[in-house]
């Protein structure tokens, strides 16, 4: 590719390419005023006017209706190269659509400055985005959408004239949201924030989307359905954190046996007092039916079971108290609208949401893989490497056939064990279950 100076240009900075002629920042910042006004190309028309007095900015030469017309971007180096070519693009999009771009710049500076200021700022934006979308939506995914605008965009961006707020704002918010570990939360945020900005451009509120191509700059989403924290502090810290926020206590109540089971929260949901055996003697055991294990997902009619789970001495607690709360109910847990059903399938779920700084890192399901990951690396310090096919058993890991059954049975002394030392590491320092209830509760 052959590129030569341009002449005219000082010190020969800029190049043409292609017959096309181009700047650079350096450009820019080196070009001095002289006794006149004078012109520093681009290409595409795109151009910079440096006054007598020093100041410069953008301009755009083109013809519309015949007419060779001119069109101001802003001054340099407030609006940057970049920027003023990304002007530029959009008003040649303008005109390959039959639009005079400097008319529909006009239009957009009356609507900046016409009407009530409040209704021009980026909330009153995302309340008509929103407002628009929520049909389509259901009501408990309009109101999660609401609320995380509210909780995590609103304080940064809400009281923003929408047409002021440019990339790096927006960029700061969600590398901040990405930086706390939130980083699905911050991919929705941005994805929102664009769908936002588009209806503007629609309404003719701003020119360009500064939210466009912002999600290269965060993380990728982990390429896993269930985010799980892997190492014991993290899984401690999480625990306290969540046991600290105003919940429901039967929310509260199934998270903690969730934790200490391991178990699938679909057992959790469903479970019933007469599952629970011999909860004051030596073996004290929690008898999931075969018809449960199958509505949840975990069993096939040709490997049908009763899945047995051992349990330690702070998850009869656990029970023991939930059993008191739920009185007469059908459900260990139940639902806080309707005494007859268990919680929500997504009660626990949306109470993890909620957690500060562990949004998008650890779900109710993640106490499994929390579980093995933890179980497993610790039988390797130990040099107990017969102690994964006992793991497996625990989470309930179909192992077919005869054999599978005989070994859910012969490894119950050993599961026993593991499962009160799981309780003992988890739940150290930390207060029995009766703790759960005490305090303002939701």
């Amino acid at each position: 590719m052959e590129a030569r100076p341009i002449r005219g240009h000082p010190g020969g900075i800029g190049f043409a390419i292609w017959g096309h002629r181009v700047l650079t920042e350096q450009a820019c910042r080196s070009a001095k005023p002289r006794d006149r006004d004078w012109k520093l190309a681009d290409s595409g028309g795109l151009f910079m006017l440096v006054k007598k007095s020093g100041f410069k900015s953008w301009r755009l030469k083109y013809r519309f209706g015949g007419k060779e017309k001119q069109l101001t971007f802003g001054p340099y180096p407030a609006v940057s190269l970049r920027e003023a070519r990304d002007h530029r693009d959009e008003a040649k999009r303008a005109l390959r659509q039959g639009v005079d771009p400097g008319e529909a710049q006009r239009r957009i500076r009356e609507r900046r400055t016409s009407g009530p200021r409040e209704e021009l700022t980026f909330a009153a934006q995302a309340r008509k985005w929103h407002a628009l979308k929520t049909p389509g939506w259901k009501p408990k995914h309009a109101q999660d959408v609401l609320h995380t605008l509210q909780r995590d965009v609103f304080p940064a961006l809400g009281a923003m004239a929408i047409a002021d707020i440019r990339p790096g704002d927006i960029r700061m918010l969600i590398e901040s949201i990405d930086r706390r570990g939130a980083t699905d939360t911050a991919h929705r945020l941005h994805a929102r924030i664009t769908s936002i900005f588009d209806l503007a451009i629609v309404n003719e509120l701003v020119e360009s989307n500064p939210a466009a191509g912002l999600d290269a700059v965060l993380r990728p989403v982990a390429n896993r359905r269930r985010p799980a924290l892997i190492r014991l502090d993290e899984a401690r810290s999480f625990l306290r954190a969540s046991e600290a926020e105003p919940a429901h206590p039967s929310t509260l109540l199934a998270s903690r046996l969730l934790a200490l089971t391991a178990a699938r929260p679909g057992m959790i949901r469903y479970a019933q007092m007469h599952e629970f055996e011999d909860l004051d003697g030596d073996r004290p055991i929690w008898r999931v039916p075969a018809s449960k294990m199958k509505r949840a997902g975990d069993s096939t009619d040709e490997d049908l079971f009763d899945f047995v789970i051992p349990l330690s001495r702070q998850a009869i607690a656990t029970i023991a108290l939930a059993a008191e709360w739920a009185g007469k109910r059908d459900y260990l847990f139940s639902s806080v609208h309707r005494a007859s059903k268990p919680i929500s399938e997504n009660a626990l779920n949306t109470f993890y949401r909620r957690v500060p700084g562990y949004a998008g890192r650890h779900v109710p399901h993640g106490w499994r893989s929390t579980f093995s990951t933890i179980m497993n690396e610790r039988a390797d310090e130990l040099e107990r490497p017969g102690d994964r096919i006992v793991i497996d058993l625990m989470l309930a890991h179909s192992i077919p056939g005869v054999e599978g059954r005989y070994n859910r049975a012969a490894y119950m002394p050993r599961r026993r064990e593991l499962a009160q030392d799981w309780a003992d590491m988890l739940l150290e320092g930390m207060a029995g279950p009766s703790s759960l209830l005490e305090g303002p509760r939701r």
